[in-house]
């Protein structure tokens, strides 16, 4: 006789979501035998959902419907509520508007058997919509597999705090009472994934992908982690990490503790000081005012160990300063690669750091980073009509003359479709000012919008003498003739419309469309502009 199987639920929540949670839950039904049930919980919805899900479960008995009588303002309580009901002894939860690949429970279930794992985890990746680009979340933890006797075995576990992407014993979180928070609590999974690493379960890695977290940015109900634009966002997500790590510190698991800092720092802070200049002067100081608060719980060791990495040294400008300043350079130095823009001053003692009235912020360890590991920044001036662009390396401290810069890759790659992309090597050289290295780039937007329309981004791989190289991208320099939309003759289109512009970070991008159709956004915004 085969011995038994273990098997899972999936919980499925939503709330007015009945565009999309037929195919979240036939995504967890088509899991095969591993799954024994599926329970979707419909948070009070007014748009038809719960009676979908309804007549889906007439016609399938391993799918449950469970209602809420009244809304609960957030995912924290449909998810308890879906947990209660359970009956297997593993537990999956699936959020209405994602969806579950082909196998994933059964690899996450074979590799918690196997391993006598509390928790199994694997690959999410997250895909936009409509294009289908996926990027992987945290794809160095799940590169093969592994078995962890406790989380703080893989410190980088306290990055990856999706709830979804895991297995759960159900026995095991009923044990240690590990419960989202109830209520409206945006950011309740970080909560939760932190009382899962308190506990210290056994943990299973699995290098398949097992969560599609698909991305809606153009959707008119905004997630909560890409609804940023309201201070209370911001509160709700300091909340979040304030609580887990303080249950990480109450469970005695400091080190854990301390890389949930550290995590904030390098995930959550830079994120937000990205899209700091674009946010109104209200907007800002409020945001200022509450994260040095946040940040002054910070004791000085979480600020010592590497304090120029950029989160931390974001970090160390707004606690020196009790007004926002340097918005444009922060927004750089958040960029992922990180980009230190100019000026670089020295204090009175010729110690490096951040500006002449903020001295107290040294950059005395920057010297002692290797040159693949330092914070270059490279400005790029693109001019369509030549189809040439100028790249310029500046000097930081010494640290890119002592490296001896040699030459620079340029590389355009399509944001949203997954294809070759466009490289050219190209020397750099020193001028005759001192001080930055430039470099002259060939571009062909007819060449782009052939290979395939939309946005283009640019990455730079900059080569030193002792044949080390360094991933950058390019701060967009504005001006006249800059960062302008224009329509270029093309043998193959006839016209190619070109719009260089600046990401959210500044870099630079380049966004082309072939044909007539491109063209006619740019002349109407001309005649828009005839009568003023």
């Amino acid at each position: 006789m085969r011995p038994h199987r273990p098997q899972a639920s999936v919980v499925v929540i939503g709330f007015d979501d009945a565009a999309h949670v037929p195919d979240a839950v036939r995504s967890a039904l088509a899991q095969g035998p591993a799954v024994r049930e599926v329970v979707a919980v419909d948070d009070c919805s007014t748009d038809g959902s719960a009676d979908l899900l309804d007549r889906l479960a007439a016609d399938e008995p391993r799918l449950r419907v469970i209602r809420l009588p009244v809304n609960s303002g957030g995912c924290g309580t449909p998810r308890n509520t879906g947990l209660d009901a359970v009956t297997t002894s593993h537990v999956m939860f699936l959020d209405s508007d994602d969806v579950l690949p082909p196998g994933a429970v059964d690899a996450l279930l074979t590799a918690a058997t196997r391993a006598d794992a509390q928790v199994a985890c694997g690959l999410c990746v997250r895909r936009e919509l409509p294009s289908g680009r996926e990027v992987p979340w945290e794809p160095g933890l799940y590169a093969s597999h592994a078995v962890l006797t406790h989380p703080a075995r893989r410190p980088r576990l306290m990055h990856d705090t999706l709830c979804v992407n895991k297995l759960y014993a159900t026995a095991f979180l009923r044990e240690h009472a590990i419960r989202f928070p109830e209520g409206r609590f945006p950011y309740e999974d970080i909560v939760f994934t932190a009382r899962v690493w308190a506990a210290a379960p056994r943990i299973a890695l699995v290098p398949d992908r097992v969560y599609v977290w698909h991305v809606r940015r153009s959707a008119r109900r905004l997630s909560i982690s890409l609804d940023r634009a309201g201070i209370d966002n911001w509160r709700s997500r300091t909340h979040a990490c304030r609580t887990a790590h303080d249950t990480l510190l109450d469970a005695g698991e400091k080190p854990l503790a301390r890389r949930a800092r550290a995590k904030f720092l390098d995930r959550e802070l830079r994120m937000y000081a990205r899209e700091l200049p674009s946010r109104d002067e209200r907007y800002r100081r409020e945001w200022w005012a509450h994260t040095r608060a946040f940040l002054a719980d910070y004791d000085a060791a979480d600020l010592a160990r590497d304090p120029v990495a950029p989160g931390r040294l974001i970090a160390r400008v707004v606690l020196a300063s009790p007004e926002p300043r340097d918005l444009p350079r922060l927004r750089e130095l958040a960029a992922r690669p990180a980009r230190l823009r100019p000026p670089y001053a020295r204090a009175a003692d010729g110690t490096p750091c951040w500006s002449s009235d903020l001295p107290e912020v040294t950059l005395e360890a920057l010297p002692a980073r290797p040159a693949p590991l330092l914070p270059l920044a490279v400005d790029a001036e693109l001019r369509p009509r030549a189809r040439r662009m100028r790249l310029r390396l500046h000097e930081l401290y010494g640290e890119v003359a002592r490296a001896g810069p040699r030459q620079v890759e340029v590389e355009w790659r399509h944001r949203d479709r997954a294809g070759p992309a466009v490289r050219r090597t190209v020397p750099l050289r020193a001028s005759s000012a001192g001080g930055t290295w430039t470099a002259e780039a060939p571009v062909h937007p007819e060449r782009l919008a052939a290979l395939a329309p939309g946005a283009w981004d640019l990455r730079l791989r900059l080569g030193f003498r002792d044949g080390s190289t360094r991933r950058v991208t390019a701060h967009a320099l504005a001006g006249p003739g800059l960062l302008r939309r224009d329509a270029l003759p093309s043998v193959r289109h006839g016209v190619v419309l070109v719009h260089p512009y600046a990401t959210h970070s500044g870099s630079l991008a380049l966004r082309v469309a072939p044909g007539v159709r491109g063209v006619l956004p740019v002349l109407r915004a001309r005649l828009r502009r005839l009568p003023r």
